[in-house]
């Protein structure tokens, strides 16, 4: 499909385009799922008659199997081939889904949303190796501006969809609804996904390494989850098991760097400054980007006292603006580097968070709506940029680990920037009282906060690449072997 080798001015081929449009389909299923689940946790709770920290855990057990999933992903992909494993993951977050909409009670709901997180820990980074072996360096912009759709949109528009379900339906169709697409999506794939020959040089499966890199995200992805309580990092419930998990984190990082033949992730990627950069900007981006996402549903629900349904049409305008900057972001990325881009974008979300930081308790809600059109427009460029600087110099032969840890990165970030901004929102609202004044001052405080945040992503954004002109680029060349994909795809 791609010889690795195309311009930044050259066209995505249709074949390509296919790709992409087929793959974000298949993605868009846990993407979506993860945000309408949140918004019925509630209906769920009542329809399987137990409380709301018992219902709790069907998110986060899903979240916890995601993250012990992911770092197997690079040698999977290896071991039986990159369309092998992406149909495979399809039919298990199928499997999942399903069985979770016919839960008989919340235990079972449990165990079958394990399955989902499972699937999905290992689609999320499949998802980004296959597009990016396909489409070569030169266009990683104009790539990432499709492939980063459900990443950017379905975040803002999940709750909406989530709202509808409830109040239309029984909490069941929250999970039957990614039948549908996983089934689309796999039709689809076996016709449009190329093959790839699995590595002629099977490495085996680094045991050490999992077994200190799943746990490790477990504990981390758990205590984070705890922080967000009223007890903060403080409380033994979260403290423990980040200890625990950070230690274990320090250990993988250990061994890695001593083993000798493949880690199951390699750290060693991490020397690439492009890569390295990136990496910190989608960490620090829990905290200035997604975990605002948090505060904006609470603030529409908690102080404006709007619905579930109400607050997620209000942040509607989000990812409208998140659409507006897509195509051209991902042409200037390929035409100019990703440094510019990020940091216009990391400009525009605070300056798309100031309108919050400013509300009170009566705010104009075509000021709030307007702000929210410039943060999901800056948001988006962030997203877009700083994934195609990720890959820009990285091999061909590294795009499975480098993908897999990006998506460890964004997971993990995702879940600090929630717990922190929570802790925060959560020390307001204990100093004062509950009138929807006070709580006005709270989330104002918690949105400062996010907007402070913000200069900690600027910093490793000035480490991405600049101008391109001249620039010696790594070359991404899609071959038949080492799981890479086929040219035959422009066949499809």
């Amino acid at each position: 499909m791609s010889n690795g080798t195309a311009g930044a001015g050259e066209p995505l081929e249709p074949a390509l385009k296919q790709l992409i449009w087929v793959l974000v389909l298949g993605a868009l299923a846990p993407a979506l799922d993860t945000t309408i689940v949140n918004v019925a946790l509630a209906a769920i709770g009542r329809g399987l008659h137990t409380s709301i920290s018992s219902s709790q855990w069907t998110i986060t057990g899903y979240l916890l199997a995601a993250g012990m999933a992911m770092p197997v992903t690079k040698w999977a992909t290896e071991r039986f081939g990159a369309k092998r494993l992406w149909l495979f993951s399809l039919a298990l977050f199928m499997v999942g889904s399903a069985l979770s909409g016919a839960a008989w009670d919340v235990a079972s709901l449990v165990v079958f949303r394990v399955v989902q997180g499972l699937a999905a820990g290992l689609m999320l980074p499949l998802v980004t190796t296959l597009l990016v072996q396909a489409a070569g360096p030169g266009r990683l912009g104009r790539l990432m501006s499709l492939a980063s759709l459900p990443m950017v949109v379905v975040p803002v528009f999940g709750p909406v969809v989530g709202g509808l379900i409830v109040n239309n339906l029984s909490w069941r169709w929250v999970f039957y609804v990614n039948v549908p697409i996983c089934v689309a999506a796999s039709l689809l794939a076996w016709r449009v996904v190329p093959e790839s020959r699995r590595s002629a040089q099977r490495q085996p499966l680094d045991l050490l390494g999992l077994g200190l890199l799943s746990p490790s995200l477990a504990l981390i992805i758990y205590g984070l989850s705890k922080a967000g309580d009223r007890s903060g990092f403080t409380g033994t419930g979260a403290l423990v098991p980040l200890v625990i998990g950070l230690v274990l984190g320090v250990a993988f990082v250990v061994h890695a760097l001593r083993r000798k033949d493949a880690p199951v992730v390699n750290v060693r990627l991490l020397r690439v400054r492009s890569y390295a950069a990136s990496i910190a900007v989608f960490f620090l981006a829990g905290l200035c980007i997604y975990g605002p996402l948090l505060l904006l549903a609470l603030y529409y629900q908690q102080v404006q006292g709007k619905s579930a349904l109400v607050a997620g049409l209000l942040l509607a305008p989000q990812g409208l603006g998140s659409l507006l900057p897509r195509t051209v972001a991902g042409k200037l990325t390929d035409r100019i580097g990703p440094r510019l881009i990020v940091l216009v974008g990391l400009v525009m979300t605070a300056l798309g968070t100031l309108g919050f930081a400013f509300a009170g308790a009566r705010p104009s809600v075509w000021v709030l709506g307007a702000s929210l059109i410039v943060r999901g427009a800056g948001l988006a460029g962030v997203t877009i940029a700083a994934m195609a600087g990720a890959f820009r110099q990285v091999a061909a032969t590294d795009v499975p680990d480098a993908s897999t840890t990006i998506r460890i990165v964004q997971q993990v970030g995702g879940s600090f920037g929630a717990a922190v901004l929570a802790v925060i929102l959560a020390h307001g609202l204990l100093t004062h009282d509950i009138s929807a004044a006070a709580r006005a001052v709270a989330f104002d405080r918690a949105f400062w906060w996010s907007i402070g945040f913000t200069a900690l992503a600027v910093l490793p954004a000035f480490l991405l690449p600049g101008n391109l002109k001249g620039r010696r680029r790594a070359q991404l060349r899609p071959t038949t072997g080492d799981g890479a994909l086929s040219n035959r795809a422009g066949a499809a």
